[in-house]
């Protein structure tokens, strides 16, 4: 009787068919694909700064540093909370107005008290994001058109409130309101340690809670997430609340920086937050995001707009001109990549 052993190893002779060494090709290749899409912007930022710092002095000095960051904490609130819906597949082009709009109302209500003052425009702005949420998720009206209005609508609000612009309210220099957005703790602005913690929260909740893995389940798929039991329209209504709580919250800190509610903010601001998000990693047909790549794209379009006024001839559209075409070139390689990782 002949006995055959079939438990012997076998070492690979190198003549082996491909296909039988795919598997772990394409693992890397998906891997390396995710490490670009998620960390891509990371390494332009460091690769612009470097560079912007060996060309130019005053780009890596503490005070122009400081600046860059406390300037662009406002932006970033705004674009933590528009994250939150573009991962469920939606957009939000009222935060540029709830901005400028909470920032009038902060600086409206500082006469009565710095409570009042922060308390006004989360309230405003949070009612107003929740209607955009029960529209938008009730209704099932287009993100897009509902948004829409209550930009146009925010906007009407805080000219109303202005008489069309001609009134500025300001807020008093000792206030803690003012030290609250002109302060500093540990060289860096009192904005920038806010944003950093919001920034963490949302990172914690985005990643470790329920309520995060809903936002991602209904991004990625709507219909799979409602068989799969996850609240769908509450999910929804949650997140535009929470993009107009932060964007009314960034224009009161705004509006402390700068000491007065400046009417004239929040234009073209929506655009700027969903380019940030965008180029940070996060899909704009939702169901995959960062909030660290949002903030990295902030500072990104922070630091390109530093190096263009750093080189002085160039006109300040010029910033538009790079961060359209940046934007550009990202949404191409975000929609080469997720094809790719598909065929894998």
């Amino acid at each position: 009787m002949t006995v055959t052993k079939t438990d012997t190893p076998v070492t690979p002779t190198g003549n082996e068919p491909p296909g039988e060494t795919e598997p772990a090709g394409s693992a890397r290749s998906e891997r390396l694909s995710a490490l670009i899409q998620q960390h891509g912007a990371l390494a332009v930022l460091v690769l612009v700064s470097l560079v912007a710092s060996f060309s130019f002095d005053s780009f890596a000095t503490g005070d122009n540093v400081s600046n860059m960051a406390t300037s662009s904490a406002f932006l970033a609130i705004v674009a933590l909370g528009m994250t939150f819906v573009i991962i469920t597949g939606g957009i939000d082009l009222s935060v540029g107005s709830l901005f400028a709009l909470g920032g009038v109302l902060a600086a409206w209500g500082s006469r009565h008290g710095t409570l009042v003052a922060l308390l006004l425009p989360l309230a405003v702005c949070g009612l107003i994001g929740v209607v955009n949420g029960l529209l938008v998720a009730r209704s099932r009206l287009a993100p897009f058109i509902v948004t829409l209005a209550a930009m146009l609508g925010a906007r009407g609000l805080m000219l109303t409130i202005t008489d069309e612009g001609a009134d500025t309210f300001l807020i008093g220099k000792g206030s803690f309101l003012a030290e609250l957005g002109q302060g500093t703790t540990l060289g860096l602005g009192n904005p920038v340690w806010i944003t950093l913690a919001l920034f963490a929260a949302g990172a914690l909740v985005l990643r470790r809670t329920r309520f995060g893995q809903h936002v991602y389940a209904v991004g990625g798929n709507e219909d799979a997430a409602a068989l799969m039991g996850a609240p769908v329209a509450r999910t929804k209504i949650l997140v535009y609340t929470l993009s107009g709580l932060l964007a009314g919250l960034a224009g009161a800190l705004n509006a402390a920086w700068l000491a007065s509610g400046v009417t004239i903010l929040g234009n073209g601001m929506e655009l700027d937050a969903i380019s940030a998000v965008v180029i940070g990693g996060t899909l704009l047909t939702g169901g995959l995001g960062y909030v660290s790549g949002s903030l990295v794209g902030v500072l990104l379009l922070k630091v390109i707009q530093n190096v263009i006024n750093q080189i002085g001839s160039l006109d300040s559209s010029y910033q538009q001109v790079v961060s359209g075409a940046f934007l550009a070139v990202v949404v191409v390689a975000q929609t080469w990549l997720g094809r790719r990782r598909q065929l894998m």
